[in-house]
């Protein structure tokens, strides 16, 4: 195997970014790739395979573009642009970037982070009703409420309507004091925070109070027809197929809907049906509504994150293989027994 040399040029003031600390990013792309790198003055040269070597550039080449536009690298960065090296996708790293959805309150941009993400939002932004479906930490719930308060600000939408069904994630809590708001918050927290972040706790509470914005469970929403808003329905794996339909009938004109859930965190009774699942294979053709399936790619959480999502799919995958295999040997034994009989 013949080695080949790259050479590409990195500005001082970014190379410590690109490369992270201790050169933890660098080592990783070696690693990967099988490829050595060496940088001095900004020059930095990659040795490797005929394949591996402009590869290697390609990736420090984007993320070098990435951290030119004011991004801190890091590891869930390069390991995404390797894993887009293997696809040939590299440059859409930084075409990603470009997508800015909204600001924080501390002034950090929100935008989408992988493909599936682009993608999901792009939905958003095309489709009445969309259905975010993916694993925790894709940034399901975290990006539909970005758009949702980006298009109140916008004067797309005249209010924000949050809502999810209040089910105990597999434990029994018991009676809660307090009124019934102080019964539904612990359920709604998640959406809190995302809108604390967004907004911050000061303009969130001046249009909760004028009832621009709501936070609501599920059951709340029967009866109601939800014109002109902006309406979020998350963790839906954990309605029934009569919540779902329920929910979907109440909306009206001007609306726009983005519905988020995961398949494999159900909280439901273990013989009962998920409304999402139903309306997956329901809705799946209708025009005018998406579906967006976002894999433990799109993790943006911390990259340890992404490896216990990616276990638990290879352990399922596995246990679902061999229900299968004893299945099918089950059947074979009773008609051997049949035939014999």
């Amino acid at each position: 195997m013949s080695i080949v040399e790259t050479s590409i040029t990195i500005p001082s003031g970014l190379e410590g970014n690109v490369f992270g600390q201790f050169d933890e990013h660098v080592k990783k792309i070696e690693k990967t790739l099988n490829v050595t790198v060496i940088s001095r003055g900004g020059e930095v040269k990659i040795l490797g395979s005929e394949q591996a070597s402009p590869k290697a550039a390609e990736i420090i080449r984007q993320l070098t573009e990435l951290a030119a536009g004011g991004n801190v690298i890091s590891e869930q960065n390069v390991n995404y642009a390797l894993a887009l090296s293997f696809e040939d996708q590299t440059s859409a790293i930084v075409e990603i970037d470009k997508d800015c959805i909204c600001h924080t309150i501390g002034g950090k941009q929100i935008k989408p982070k992988t493909l599936g993400q682009k993608a999901y939002v792009d939905a958003i932004r095309e489709k009445m009703i969309v259905f975010g479906i993916g694993p925790a930490g894709t940034g399901k719930t975290y990006l539909a409420m970005a758009m949702a308060i980006q298009a109140f600000k916008n004067e797309e939408v005249s209010r924000i309507i949050l809502t999810r069904p209040a089910i105990e994630a597999g434990e029994k809590l018991g009676f809660l004091p307090g009124d019934l708001q102080s019964k539904v918050d612990p359920y709604l927290r998640p959406l809190y925070d995302a809108l604390y972040q967004i907004m911050g706790p000061d303009s969130f509470q001046k249009n909760m109070e004028k009832g621009l914005i709501e936070v609501a469970p599920l059951a709340y929403m029967r009866g109601r027809t939800l014109d002109n808003a902006y309406i979020i329905l998350d963790e839906a794996q954990n309605t029934t197929p009569a919540q779902m339909k329920m929910f979907l009938t109440r909306i009206g004109f001007g609306s726009k809907v983005v519905i988020t859930g995961d398949m494999t965190q159900k909280d439901l009774a273990p013989d009962a049906q998920s409304g999402l699942d139903v309306a997956a294979k329901v809705l799946r053709k209708v025009e005018g509504i998406g579906f967006c399936t976002l894999t433990s790619q799109d993790v943006v959480r911390h990259p340890l994150v992404q490896k216990i999502v990616q276990a638990y799919e290879d352990f399922e995958k596995k246990q679902s293989a061999k229900a299968a295999l004893r299945s099918t040997g089950s059947r074979g034994g009773s008609r051997r027994r049949g035939d014999r009989a």
